[in-house]
């Protein structure tokens, strides 16, 4: 398993057509919601990304500060299906919040998260910080990370 951070500029065109892919996958044809991926924001975003024999099995973009939230923020967490069950999106989040960390210098990351994974990232140290709401017809809660 090989992790792979880029800004979108250094992204591939076979690079972004596999995230793109992988993420209508899983938000769009798997949870069955139509909604607006592409929201202008993979442009302000580093994106971290793992592969494996090639192939990109886990994401998360990663955004600065004033892009989603005031603090820096993790979105567009996903896992290829024939990976999951495996620790893959901890080890994702986990590299990320790491990146944010030592890249950015920052300790406080803000998600929308949906809510039936709450205790998932509150394993990771993200504490929830606002009532549920819905996000594309989907049940979802503001939580908060602060590191060191």
């Amino acid at each position: 398993m090989e992790f792979t951070i880029k800004a979108f500029n250094e992204l591939n065109i076979n690079e972004l057509y596999e995230i793109l892919s992988l993420r209508s996958e899983i938000f769009v044809v798997e949870q069955n919601c139509a909604y607006q991926d592409l929201d202008y924001k993979d442009q302000k975003s580093m994106h971290l990304f793992a592969t494996q024999q090639g192939k990109i099995v886990s994401y998360v973009r990663i955004l600065e500060k004033g892009v989603s939230y005031e603090e820096m923020s993790i979105g567009r967490v996903v896992v290829h299906k024939d990976f999951r069950r495996k620790g893959l999106s901890s080890l994702t989040m986990k590299k990320a919040i790491e990146v944010i960390e030592e890249k950015f210098g920052q300790n406080k990351i803000r998600i929308s998260a949906q809510a039936h994974l709450e205790n998932f990232y509150g394993a990771l140290g993200f504490k929830k910080v606002s009532e549920v709401y819905l996000e594309d017809d989907i049940p979802h809660i503001e939580m908060l990370y602060e590191g060191q």
